[in-house]
């Protein structure tokens, strides 16, 4: 059978609110009906006709979805940053640490980000010379209430992704998926985290086990033993990344972010600090877990400020420390949850995300988990650019959707069965 190739552009933005990554990736299907032969592709539905419904004891075994000749090739053709303008990342933080906004800001933010999403894309696309014929955009994170807490009489867990998706089909003219979390989660998941999914696909390995790491704003893990598939891929956040580092160089040195570990390679680790705060009830809490500013964000930071300057006025030790929180976090939950499950292979490693360039970070996890028995590299080595790895995989979640196939992995989000992911916008 003909390949069958799509264009699609992935956008993410994540809980740093450094700006936007677009990856444009060409998917191709040598088999599209051996992944599910009782579901129809949503590219062949009348969007006005109601879809066949995904039947859950059919999908409850991911098998079918792992199998070599079924899996989607990616190959990566184009990918681009674009930081968000000063006002708009005022905006987003403003949002996020408000405990009450108005609700004309919302929805001009919400508005406002679907334009930024589709300027961005839309620059890549001119740039690259690619005509795009999907797109799968995440969306910012404002909230992410994985766990049910009561609200106006009820409990729920609730989770909230803002950029307005008409936005960019509009300005693309084409399709665009987005709102992914929220069907994992009204199945029982936590709706994140989601590229486990890509995770397999790219990087799983018959004789090798592979840790994928991504440390963005939040740091999270999926961890694919040799040979493994389906409910043995476990994936969850391991705890903060970026967010707490973002926020000390912002606050002590006036900087965005800490390039390549300079500022913390200045300083030395507080020891009583550190171990203070892997007290913290999240780190004791089992996978499936996911983590966002709700747990370590503006107020977390700045009792972490509070806390290393009762013991050092030196800045670069706060900010040192705050590095080997995420460093002992990330080794810690891979010893205690990972590795019981991935004994007798080798483990690759491989870190991604805006972390993936903090040299300080990744000499601090390097003396963590080399005893281990781990062997870290960035995913660039295997072909993946470490700030594209998330972008990529929210291209190949849209794909999975338009062809009316799962993207959650219930093993990584808790979810009692695989879902058909987000919602579409029809250019």
């Amino acid at each position: 059978m003909k390949e069958r190739a799509m264009t699609v552009a992935g956008v993410m933005s994540g809980t740093s609110a450094d700006g936007i990554d677009v990856a444009v990736v060409r998917i191709t299907q040598a088999h599209p009906g051996a992944v599910s032969q009782k579901v129809a592709p949503l590219s062949t539905c009348h969007p006005e006709r109601s879809l066949p419904r995904l039947r859950r004891t059919e999908s409850k075994d991911l098998r079918l979805l792992f199998r070599a000749p079924a899996s989607p090739k990616l190959t990566l053709l184009a990918h681009e940053h674009f930081a968000y303008p000063a006002a708009l990342r005022r905006a987003v933080l403003a949002a996020m640490n408000s405990p009450s906004t108005s609700t004309a800001g919302l929805a001009r933010l919400n508005w406002r980000l679907g334009l930024a999403y589709a300027e961005a894309v839309q620059a890549t696309a001119e740039k690259h010379k690619r005509k795009l014929d999907l797109v799968g955009c995440h969306g910012q994170t404002l909230y992410h209430q994985p766990r049910a807490q009561r609200y106006a009489g009820r409990k729920f867990a609730c989770t909230w992704q803002l950029g307005e998706a008409a936005a960019i089909a509009r300005k693309i003219d084409a399709p665009v998926v987005s709102n992914f979390r929220p069907a994992d989660m009204f199945a029982g998941g936590q709706g994140a985290p989601l590229a486990p999914l890509l995770d397999h696909f790219q990087f799983a390995d018959r004789k090798r086990g592979r840790v994928l790491q991504n440390i963005g704003g939040v740091a999270n893990l999926t961890a694919i033993p040799a040979g493994g598939y389906g409910k043995q891929v476990m994936a969850f956040d391991t705890g903060p990344g970026n967010m707490v580092i973002d926020w000390l160089a912002q606050e002590l040195f006036h900087k965005p972010f800490d390039r390549d570990g300079a500022l913390a390679a200045k300083g030395i680790v507080i020891e009583s600090v550190l171990r203070e705060v892997l007290r913290h009830p999240y780190f004791r809490l089992k996978p499936p877990r996911t983590a966002g500013r709700e747990q370590f964000g503006r107020e977390y930071a700045a009792r972490f400020l509070k806390d290393c300057r009762k013991h050092s006025r030196n800045p670069a030790d706060a900010l040192a420390t705050a590095t080997a929180l995420t460093a002992e976090s990330i080794a810690a939950s891979y010893k205690r949850f990972v590795m019981p499950k991935m004994k007798n292979c080798e483990i690759d490693f491989i870190v991604s995300g805006g972390g993936a360039k903090n040299r300080t970070l990744m000499k601090m996890l390097a003396a963590r988990l080399e005893p281990l028995g781990c062997t870290i590299a960035t995913s660039d080595k295997w072909g993946m650019p470490a700030a594209a790895k998330e972008a990529v995989a929210f291209a190949l979640l849209a794909w999975m959707t338009w062809h009316y196939l799962p993207g959650n992995v219930p093993s990584a989000t808790g979810a009692k069965w695989p879902v058909i992911l987000g919602h579409v916008a029809f250019a």
